[in-house]
């Protein structure tokens, strides 16, 4: 995310600071350096002087963030800043012309010299020599400066804007992305109510740019009154999708007309904006909500000649905010279908059994991956696990019809796991549209002498791994067969294993250890040794910390995880 943080106190000074600066104190000229990010990590005396900013001020702060400005005192995007591009290049560069920010907030001209510099074996950095420019005196705060970017600036904004904003589907992201594309460039505060599904009014962020840094401003977030159909105050307007406006603190001090406009004097006076401009964010069926951008230690005050720019931004705005709305609810009803198509878990005499399905971490629709327990006529219990090739609904239908049609052919056929798996992937070539999947079927039976029986084939499925409670694991490979749905007809076999006590069995499907990153042999063997090291936690616990330490975090499928447990029969 980008750097929007808590109001948490002042930033901790970088640890190497006070040895480089050490060294930077032999330099005479006003110099500091940066690490690869930017971020100061030593300053000397003269620049301590020049700038009007301690070193506890400056160590561990973004250069470009804290002091890189306009000539009119705005921040520099990103994208247009030779310091920066300096540093992102690692070349030695220089300008006659560079403004910054010092501590009292006036502007100072100087001339600015980057060349790299080793921090240490595969620290990157910058040094930066100042120098004050004869021809470019200190500006004043108090000095007028005009309120509106060039032309190569607001088209570069904008730029950034629709590339920053639409490359995340997350909303909270987004949100926190306008934020630093508009403060401290435009405003000192940034102000984003959103409407809700049912119509309410949420104060979904509000950042301020306080000490070089973007602060969340918690206090003044939350939900808001009901909006008024009627009202003719800008955020009510802008909420009701009309045309953008200014506001000063003065819109909101008579009598309030509804909630929203008790809750827009608050804001004015907690803030101490003297100046917003107010502009609806639109998707491309309805509003979504509304942007405030204030400024309260920015002495100029919005105009009309502002608002253009503010509802290009927003509309750039509402159509990455629809995309992000429309993909985490296609998420969330993909995922309740998904689990709405998976069982509950029976429960056996004697026997501990969980399950659990994780979602894919960046796909929106439902999956192929499913598990199975259920009682059978002869008293056994059937345990399946499998995976539907594809990502969409095609794979939950199939997996659906799968599961089902395995049950009715276990049912009614209690016989052994590779008859039922042989019959099922007979019927599959005929009567479903199921391209290919995965599968393990297992019985599993309590023997006269208190031990439990697990009789399985497998069909193309990573293999079961058996875990006793001392630790000793390995993977169950027999019974191995081919996948179902590649009309092959080849035999299938069964495979029989009793069930130490107290010990572990654990079904998954491939997306548990599949990585881009190793071969799935490493996934395996990831698998076996933190399941072994788990092997004496309760069952759910060790479910849940299994699928956290071994799944990789650049796997993007889902994972079903079916596991049981045998009793101890003293």
């Amino acid at each position: 995310m980008d750097a929007v943080v808590p109001d948490t106190g002042p930033p901790v000074p970088a640890g190497p600071g006070a040895a480089q600066g050490g060294l930077l104190d032999a330099v005479l000229a006003p110099a500091y350096v940066v690490d690869g990010d930017g971020v100061i990590v030593a300053v000397n005396s003269a620049v301590e002087r020049l700038l009007g900013r301690s070193g506890a001020e400056l160590l561990g702060r973004n250069a470009h963030d804290l002091l890189h400005r306009d000539m009119h005192g705005g921040a520099v995007p990103h994208s247009r800043c030779e310091l920066r591009d300096a540093l992102v290049t690692g070349r030695t560069n220089q300008s006659d012309v560079g403004w910054f920010a010092r501590a009292d907030g006036s502007l100072i001209g100087l001339s600015w010299f980057m060349t790299p510099y080793v921090l240490g074996p595969g620290r990157p950095g910058a040094l930066v020599l100042l120098h004050q420019r004869q021809d470019a005196p200190e500006r004043e705060e108090g000095e007028a400066r005009p309120g509106t970017l060039t032309e190569l600036d607001r088209l570069a904004l904008l730029a950034d804007t629709t590339t920053r904003l639409t490359s995340t589907l997350d909303v909270e992201e987004a949100l926190h992305r306008l934020a630093v594309l508009t403060v401290p460039l435009l405003a000192d505060w940034a102000v984003v109510d959103l409407l809700t599904e049912n119509d309410e009014v949420r104060r979904a962020l509000v950042v301020q740019h306080k000490d070089g840094v973007l602060v969340q401003r918690g206090d003044l977030q939350g939900p808001m009154p009901p909006l008024p159909q009627e009202s003719p105050m800008p955020l009510s307007r802008a909420l009701r999708g009309a045309a953008s406006s200014v506001a000063c603190p003065s819109t909101y001090q008579g009598p309030p007309d509804s909630g929203i406009a008790v809750e827009q004097h608050r804001l004015f006076e907690a803030t101490g904006m003297h100046s917003a401009a107010i502009a609806p964010i639109r998707g491309p069926r309805d509003v979504l909500g509304a942007l405030t951008l204030g400024r309260s230690a920015r002495p100029d005050p919005f105009t009309a000649a502002d608002l253009p720019l503010l509802e290009d931004i927003t509309r750039r705005a509402g159509l990455a905010l629809d995309n992000a709305r429309l993909y985490q609810r296609q998420r969330k009803v993909s995922e309740t279908m998904q689990r709405h198509l998976l069982p509950q878990m029976p429960t056996i005499p004697g026997l501990s059994l969980t399950a659990r399905y994780v979602a894919a971490p960046q796909a929106s629709q439902v999956g192929g991956d499913w598990y199975d327990a259920f009682p059978l006529a002869d008293g056994a219990t059937a345990l399946a696990i499998g995976d539907v090739v594809g990502h969409d609904l095609d794979a939950a239908g199939g997996m659906a019809q799968v599961r089902n049609m395995l049950r009715a052919f276990a049912w009614t056929q209690p016989e052994s796991p590779c008859d039922v798996v042989s019959r099922l992937d007979q019927a599959l070539m005929h009567i479903a549209q199921v391209p290919m999947a995965t599968m393990l079927l297992a019985r599993l039976t309590s023997a006269e002498d208190g031990l439990w029986r697990l009789r399985w084939t497998n069909a193309g499925h990573p293999p079961p791994l058996l875990v006793d409670c001392d630790g000793r694991s390995r993977f169950l490979t027999e019974g191995h067969g081919i996948l179902l749905g590649t009309g092959a007809g080849r035999p299938r076999e069964d495979a029989v294993v009793t069930l130490p006590p107290r010990s572990t069995l654990v079904l998954y499907t491939d997306g548990l250890v599949e990585s881009t990153r190793h071969p799935i042999d490493d996934g395996l063997e990831l698998l076996r040794r933190h399941a072994a090291g788990l092997a004496r936690r309760p069952l759910d616990a060790f479910s849940d910390a299994l699928l956290d330490r071994v799944r990789p975090q650049d796997n993007d499928d889902d994972v079903a995880f079916l596991a049981l447990r045998t009793p101890d029969p003293e």
